[in-house]
């Protein structure tokens, strides 16, 4: 069964996630039937390490994806800051990919100290010239 553990002062606990789910909804603030598909995942596939690789998740999750594209566009061209919703599609988006967006982040800290970078296609750690190549390319 999925399952998280939380360590705090020493002590050590496991939280079963569909069982979780179950248990919020019978709160008073999350009665949402949204819950039941989340147990039903776990119920499924007891050792379903994400929502997004769940069948029926991934399914509506991919159907879905373009109009949640077009409400995060719409709100950032408004003047709309939706952290929840922006981020929760970064991540998807993430999750997906095999080379992550957060690669650059090696090649803008070489750019700013020296801190090397690895390629894809050669092994090793590699530093770039960035400052000289800029003004290489102005000329």
């Amino acid at each position: 069964m999925q399952q998280s553990r939380i360590q705090r002062n020493g002590l050590s606990i496991l939280i079963f996630l569909g069982e979780l789910a179950r248990i919020w909804k019978g709160g008073c603030i999350i009665r949402a039937i949204f819950l039941d598909r989340i147990k039903g995942a776990y119920d499924r596939n007891p050792d379903l390490a994400n929502l997004l690789v769940d069948e029926e998740f991934a399914k509506e999750m991919v159907e879905r994806q373009s109009a949640w594209r077009r409400v995060v566009c719409l709100a950032i061209n408004s003047g709309i800051s939706t952290p929840g919703m922006s981020s929760s599609l970064a991540y998807f988006d993430s999750y997906r990919r095999e080379r992550l967006p957060a690669n650059l982040v090696q090649a803008q800290r070489d750019y700013f100290g020296a801190h090397t970078y690895e390629r894809i296609d050669v092994p090793g750690s590699y530093h770039t010239e960035w400052f000289k190549i800029a003004r290489q390319s102005k000329n």
